[in-house]
């Protein structure tokens, strides 16, 4: 297939275009400076410009681009990036796909579990309304945002990604090496749930949202079993042999992280009801192997 990848030089987007040249796809990457190579298409999400041509012949598009949640303090101006970076990126790439002659099969449009909020102990899956707060209403305007795409007749999937486990990006980035040096522990009360998925069922599951012609709306993209934030800490601990003594007073994590911190002491108790019924098989099901291979040798290749 011709696929098309936003993102691609992220976490994911640089595992799934491995993923999918390794098996043979041509990946065209969608890249906001000049392009300098024959696989790359020219597009700027702020001004809402693509290059609808460079995506002539497309069957699949993958659109993972948009500010990091967790990489800055949420200042005002922070929040804007966020959301500007999810709206006008979506929006100006779903009425590109829409304005061609032959538009692609299908549009895999990145999403987040914040869309339920903080749920507690209440298991939600995708049939759940969304929650309340600033990321709740990002990924509602998001999924919005491609509405084009869907009246076009494109089939278009709204990837509800968790916590994804990986060695050189995203939360486990940051905790592997606390962990190591012997300061890590449980966060606040340590009850909340953390809904994760190891970076390889991550990449698997994006590439089965993209075959599985029956699948569109939204998908959660998550482990089948969310766990607490004290469940991750203590396989953190055996995995890595490090003691896990020093917990972080909530107030601690709020004076550090601010409005964003509510985000990591609440939780998503999440369930991949759709991605389950569908068919779709987990590589790494619970957290300790994700966590180990993330700690360790990184990513398996993608069967």
């Amino acid at each position: 297939m011709k696929i098309a990848v936003t993102g691609s030089t992220g976490l994911i987007g640089t595992e799934l275009v491995r993923s999918l040249r390794a098996d043979g796809h041509e990946v065209l990457r969608l890249v906001r400076r000049r392009p300098g190579a024959p696989d790359e298409v020219a597009w700027d999400p702020v001004r809402q410009y693509v290059d609808a041509a460079g995506l002539a012949g497309c069957e699949a598009v993958v659109h993972l681009a948009g500010a990091g949640v967790a990489d800055h303090r949420w200042t005002a101006a922070y929040k804007k990036e966020i959301r500007d970076s999810r709206l006008l990126g979506t929006a100006a790439l779903a009425e590109a796909l829409a304005s061609l002659d032959t538009p692609p099969k299908v549009l895999v449009s990145g999403s987040a579990i914040g869309y339920y909020g903080d749920t507690g102990d209440r298991l939600v899956d995708e049939s759940a309304p969304p929650g309340e707060g600033f990321l709740p209403s990002v990924c509602v305007e998001w999924e919005e945002a491609a509405a084009p795409a869907r009246e076009a007749g494109i089939r278009t999937v709204f990837a509800r990604t968790g916590l994804v486990v990986a060695r050189h990006g995203g939360a486990w980035a940051k905790l592997i090496p606390l962990f190591r040096a012997g300061l890590g522990g449980r966060l606040g009360s340590g009850r909340q749930y953390w809904s994760f998925i190891a970076l390889h069922d991550e990449v698997a599951a994006l590439r089965f949202l993209v075959d599985t012609e029956s699948l569109s709306g939204p998908v959660n993209l998550t482990a089948p079993e969310p766990v607490t934030n004290r469940e991750v800490t203590a396989a953190m601990s055996r995995v890595l042999r490090r003691p896990a003594l020093l917990p972080v007073p909530a107030a601690a994590v709020r004076l550090v992280l601010g409005e964003a911190a509510g985000d990591v002491l609440g939780g998503q108790r999440v369930r991949p009801g759709r991605l389950l019924s569908a068919g779709f098989s987990f590589a790494f099901p619970e957290i300790e192997p994700a966590i180990r291979t993330a700690a360790s040798q990184g990513v398996p290749p993608t069967p």
